[in-house]
């Protein structure tokens, strides 16, 4: 794994309009500062939702995800007998 120097992250807080906790919810997400960057959407692309709502969308759908794995896990199993 290449670690990201704290200037490309502080680049990329800087572009993006974020926070230290958008930040840490990148890292926790496995992102890096190349792909916020990317991530920022031009004039000519207005369906694309800001930087954070794109943090906070993959956050979301990962906990979900999580969240019925967990429920499918704790569900008692039918035996196929």
């Amino acid at each position: 794994m290449v670690a990201y120097s704290e200037a490309m992250w502080a680049e990329a807080k800087k572009k993006c309009r974020l926070n230290n906790e958008d930040i840490a919810l990148a890292k926790r997400l496995g992102l890096n500062p190349r792909s916020l960057i990317k991530n920022i959407p031009s004039r000519s692309e207005p369906w694309k939702a800001p930087v954070k709502d794109w943090l906070h969308e993959i956050d979301e759908k990962r906990q979900k995800k999580a969240a019925q794995k967990q429920e499918r896990k704790e569900r008692p199993q039918k035996s196929s007998s």
